[in-house]
């Protein structure tokens, strides 16, 4: 199967991607995404906005994210395809709800990166004060879109190098944590991570689901992991596989430091509810607190450089997924186009708009709140299309056998509630962001259908696509 594309119609055309990604690429990828040290910026508000209750937050978080985690395990394995949600949603929906998600799931992909981008920008302006940040962000950009056109492989062993520096930090941060609760005790109760430090009242579960809304956000992108199932070798159920090991493995590491950092901290949430200056910084001020400066200045170094690659993985996902509409001529055809199993004009066309959003983001006060507020919107549309499709192709279509209750309609079910409930938390701006790109998608799709030459969907051609698990 290498260097041959799963869908009967790119087959025949030769634009193939390059089967060359393991089960440790896959997981590389996650990770950079996520980001294993994601908690650091938003600590603060978590903290706040839970009563001190942050460890649970996330504790609530990954279960809430393991719905969706299981639905991209359900659909990888029948519709193993490079456009993720695009290719599920089309094969259970329709094609016009398979655009929809694609289109959805374009706004999460393309934008999120700008942001890892800008952090990264942030964090080295503060290291090097005398270089603009917007300067810094555009020189990420540019490097780490020279990696992925490099191509898929090469980029993943960079990316590991980089992961695993992230990790010897996150792991200096566990270790010094211990040392100092051992040596000096904790700020906090021992338990108060999980029940709330009392400052703000009793144990409110409400402020704790209200939390989890924003929290949610820290585990955005470990679905790119699906845009690589035409890329990886030994088939779907590895892509399946890495999926939930991802989210595992993350939900562990941000309960860990969490819990970790909530004991250490000198400031109540009470005070960090009062005072929202404060919450941004709230993570590094304990550890300058109770550790030291150095681990302030690595943690600070780790951030800036695995912002950066996060964004990478980010930039790969979103070329994958242009790519995988351009084949199927829901966007312009040269998106299709590969050389040498890379998609080149997809992932020039996902690092230009990025890095147009991401240096207009730095040169403004506000621009990290204008992106920070609709990053979200596009992936939980997304998200529930996802959920929609298990249901379409299990249940009521009944392609995928025996229809199990559980799997194939509750947790699917579950999960679309879940994803709907985080909408319904998001910013206003957020919410106009996103019915604004629904609307001009809508638009596109109407014009498109009076000359769509697309080809059957997948499923109609007889069964699942060529490497199905």
């Amino acid at each position: 199967m290498s260097g041959t594309d799963t869908t009967p119609r790119a087959a025949g055309e030769g634009r193939g991607l390059r089967r060359s990604l393991g089960f440790r690429d896959l997981v590389v990828y996650g990770l950079l995404f996520i980001a294993p040290m994601a908690p650091v910026g938003v600590f603060g508000t978590l903290d706040a906005k839970s009563h001190g209750a942050v460890a649970l937050v996330y504790v609530v978080a990954t279960v809430a994210m393991a719905f969706t985690a299981f639905s991209y395990a359900q659909m990888v394995r029948v519709v193993p395809q490079a456009g993720s949600v695009f290719a599920y949603a089309r094969v259970a929906l329709g094609k016009e709800a398979g655009f929809v998600a694609g289109w959805m799931a374009m706004l999460d992909y393309l934008l999120i990166p700008a942001v890892a981008y800008l952090f990264s920008g942030i964090a080295m302006n503060s290291l090097v004060p005398e270089v603009s940040r917007w300067v810094w962000t555009a020189l990420a950009v540019v490097v780490t879109t020279l990696l992925n056109l490099w191509g898929v492989r090469a980029a993943a062993r960079v990316g590991f190098l980089v992961l695993a520096l992230e990790i010897v930090v996150l792991l200096v941060f566990l270790v010094s944590a211990v040392v100092v609760l051992a040596r000096d005790g904790a700020e906090r109760g021992w338990l108060s991570p999980l029940t709330g430090d009392g400052t703000q009242g009793a144990f409110a579960l409400s402020a704790v689901l209200g939390a989890v809304s924003v929290a949610v956000l820290s585990y955005l992108g470990f679905d790119a992991i699906a845009t690589f199932a035409e890329e990886v070798t030994g088939g779907s159920a590895k892509v399946a596989r890495a999926l939930l090991f991802c989210l595992t493995l993350a939900g562990l590491l941000f309960v860990a430091q969490t819990y970790l950092i909530a004991l250490l901290e000198p400031v109540s949430s009470a005070e960090l509810a009062a005072e929202p200056g404060r919450q941004g910084s709230a993570f590094y001020d304990a550890v300058d607190t109770s550790v030291g400066s150095w681990l302030h200045d690595l943690v600070a170094v780790s951030k800036a450089i695995g912002a950066a690659f996060a964004a990478l993985a980010g930039q790969a996902a979103a070329g994958r997924l242009l790519f995988a509409m351009g084949r199927d001529r829901r966007l312009p055809r040269a998106l299709s186009r590969t050389d040498g199993g890379v998609p080149r004009v997809a992932l020039l066309v996902a690092a230009v708009i990025t890095l147009v959003a991401a240096v207009w983001a730095a040169r403004r006060d506000d621009g990290m709140d204008h992106l920070v507020s609709v990053v979200d919107i596009g992936a939980l549309t997304a998200f529930t299309l996802l959920h929609a499709s298990v249901v379409g192709w299990f249940a009521v279509r009944r392609r995928g056998g025996e229809v199990s209750w559980w799997r194939h309609v509750l947790v699917p079910v579950a999960g679309a509630a879940i994803t709907v409930a985080v909408i319904a938390e998001a910013s206003a701006t957020a919410q106009v962001v996103g019915a604004v790109w629904l609307v001009i998608g809508l638009v596109i799709l109407v014009v498109q259908r009076g000359t769509d030459t697309t080809g059957p969907a997948p499923e109609e051609g007889g069964g699942p696509p060529r490497g199905a698990a």
